[in-house]
């Protein structure tokens, strides 16, 4: 019987003390957060840059299963303060994206060039281009369609 008592209060005291329990050094204060889309009436004029793509889906249209293929987002910083793309991610291992890992100045022009492998794929491919950047919002998802065929053997 001791033995159990012992064992709860063990757990009680682990609960305890684990819960609870942070340090400042793991806080982040709220002057190191800025939202620029306040609640208040009239927002402060904020630089940030905008990231404006000319094209946000492109269709391969059809496919031969096995072909690769690459299309190159074009996109322009119509903002008033430097471009930084911080990751670009897809949704299948079959399409690796390249981007410019340097500032886009206001005014200029670059490109996320996207690479799809149809090998192993058949039928209709929606495939999704995750881009993680300093904008608001800080994300923005462009897409690559197409339709994968597997030819007729003679």
């Amino acid at each position: 019987m001791s033995k159990i008592v012992l064992y709860i209060l063990m757990i009680i005291s682990v609960l305890f003390y684990s819960c609870g329990n942070n340090s400042d050094k793991d806080q982040i204060s709220t002057k190191n957060v800025y939202n620029p889309n306040s609640a208040e009436k009239h927002a402060k004029k904020v630089l940030l840059p905008e990231i404006k793509f000319n094209e946000e889906v492109h269709d391969f249209g059809k496919l031969i299963q096995g072909e690769q293929v690459s299309f190159a987002f074009k996109f322009k910083n119509v903002g008033n303060a430097d471009l930084i793309i911080a990751s670009v991610s897809t949704s299948c291992g079959c399409t690796v994206p390249t981007f410019p890992e340097r500032p886009i100045h206001p005014g200029e022009e670059a490109i996320i060039d996207v690479k799809f492998d149809s090998n192993g794929r058949i039928g209709f491919q929606n495939k999704t281009i995750t881009i993680v950047s300093n904008t608001q919002p800080n994300t923005k998802v462009l897409r690559i369609k197409a339709v994968i065929y597997i030819p007729e053997k003679n």
